[in-house]
């Protein structure tokens, strides 16, 4: 009788030969790479991958409890924090695992942009790197959403109306980012689907690809100086990556599940915060820790600067990093050789460093007034009707006044509303207050009919004295159209 050893051979050989797994994952594991790379600088890869194995487990345990439906998400998300066991550690663990793996992706680049590793032949890796960069982003703003509390209703508000700047396509991506012109329903199960489905898959073949081009084209020499770049691909002295070098990428990575740990413990998880309420705007939405520096950005931007800023530099930026192999993919690799290159490091650096400190008590605007208690000037409820000056109240109710000013108070984030019926019909007004755009969040789900209504009767109301309403042209084109025309008078004594 066979024991129990040749027997567990004997099913592991039956499985082996019809999948043929056990090899290839020897022959992976047991790859050459160059001994002097055998360093702490060649362990954020790994330990990259390991925070998406994290990611994803806990993912899939979240998923178990969480209810994607914009009037249950809060609620099981609260459930899971009280009444499972350790269930607020669980999500301690995904959240702050999501800001440990931008940190580590981004270092990760930091390192092989200054190790010269995009340069032939890995100009495809570098490539394939920045997008699974971006992907990582993606997934730690989609997953911010997805706690969908007030904070994370009225920034998805503010990111919304920013995309809507977006020449000739925003108004159709806010639609397909929120499922239509405001946030509702359909807005959280686009962001789950993206979230647990969309992005995932994609970042899960990045990674698999990225993988494959490391054991297909090796690992980057430890740069020298005068060394340049190469057509070699193999390399002359080479060790085994199991175990002989992938002891520091175990010790590195179990240090960074230790420290996702032990913030877990220490801070607990991020959220939720109070219960989304589109009526209560008293709220000043911050952005998770990846997002704090661009959060800042806008903040001291000038209004005439943001939508350069927020459509220009990121595409120029990514541009500038798709392209760089293809137009810098041979010459020196080390960094004592490249100091423009270090330089750029160093600014990106200490930039998004300084403006995420800011990001952490800026406030969304510094050159706005905020909230005050001083009244609507009386010269603007002169003579107004019981709706207008209905509308006069929500007005400061409402907060509007944070961001647009009336005869010389308020904010200065949006345009001052003095004269604001004089450029916009009445139809324009209650699209930009409904719908939002620019700088403008959509209220269409904080404001009630009546409320919508005597807003912006007051709004029209707000013009100069000299100046006729705005009309719009095309409507005033049909209606005179439209009229019939009067008849001809008969000659006298015609027939």
């Amino acid at each position: 009788m066979a024991s129990l050893k040749e027997r567990s051979i004997e099913i592991f050989n039956w499985f082996e030969r019809r999948l043929g797994l056990f090899g290839p994952s020897i022959e992976a594991a047991e790859h050459e790479v160059p001994s002097n790379t055998s360093s702490w600088w060649y362990v954020f890869g790994s330990a990259a991958t390991i925070i998406l194995v994290l990611q994803v487990m806990t993912g899939i345990l979240l998923a178990l409890v969480y209810a994607p439906s914009a009037s249950n998400a809060w609620l099981s998300l609260e459930f899971l924090d009280h009444n499972v066991k350790l269930g607020w550690f669980l999500r301690a663990m995904h959240g702050w695992g999501s800001d440990f793996m931008v940190a580590i992706v981004l270092i990760h680049l930091a390192q092989v942009f200054l190790f010269g590793a995009y340069k032939f032949p890995r100009e495809l890796t570098w490539i394939v790197g920045v997008f699974l960069l971006l992907m990582t982003l993606g997934m730690a703003f989609t997953g911010q959403v997805l706690r969908f509390d007030q904070d994370a209703y009225w920034g998805l508000g503010i990111g919304a109306s920013i995309v809507s700047r977006v020449p000739w396509i925003g108004g159709p991506l806010v639609d397909f980012m929120l499922g239509g012109p405001i946030i509702a329903g359909p807005t959280l199960s686009r962001f789950f689907t993206l979230h647990v489905f969309v992005i995932p898959g994609i970042l899960l073949a990045l990674v698999g690809l990225h993988l494959l081009m490391v054991l297909r084209l090796g690992i980057n020499d430890w740069p020298m100086p005068g060394r340049l770049v190469s057509n070699k691909l193999a390399h002359e002295t080479g060790i085994p990556f199991v175990p002989d070098a992938a002891w520091k990428d175990a010790v590195f990575a179990a240090a960074i599940m230790l420290a996702i740990m032990a913030c877990a413990l220490w801070f607990g998880p991020f959220g939720p915060t109070g219960q989304p309420d589109p009526t209560i705007i008293e709220t000043a939405p911050k952005p998770d820790f990846a997002f704090l520096w661009i959060y800042a950005v806008l903040a001291y931007l000038p209004p005439s600067l943001e939508t350069p800023v927020l459509f220009i530099a990121p595409v120029v930026g990514i541009g500038v990093m798709l392209l760089l192999p293809l137009v810098s993919g041979e010459g020196e690799k080390h960094w004592s050789r490249r100091p423009v290159a270090v330089l750029m490091v160093a600014v990106i650096a200490v930039t998004l460093g300084a403006f995420t400190r800011l990001g952490m008590y800026t406030p969304w605007s510094p050159i706005m007034n905020a909230w005050t208690s001083d009244s609507i000037p009386p010269a603007y409820l002169k003579g107004r009707t019981p709706l207008e000056r209905e509308g006069a109240l929500v007005l400061q109710n409402k907060q509007c006044r944070n961001c647009h000013s009336i005869g010389g108070a308020g904010g200065l984030r949006g345009p001052a509303l003095d004269t604001v019926s004089s450029h916009m019909t009445e139809d324009q007004i209650i699209r930009q207050v409904l719908q939002g755009g620019g700088n403008m969040p959509a209220y269409g789900n904080a404001l009630n009919p009546s409320e919508t209504t005597a807003l912006v009767h007051f709004l029209i109301a707000l013009r100069s004295g000299n100046l006729s309403p705005a009309v719009d042209a095309s409507r005033k084109l049909v209606l005179t159209t439209e009229q019939p025309q009067p008849s001809k008078p008969t000659p006298a004594g015609g027939s």
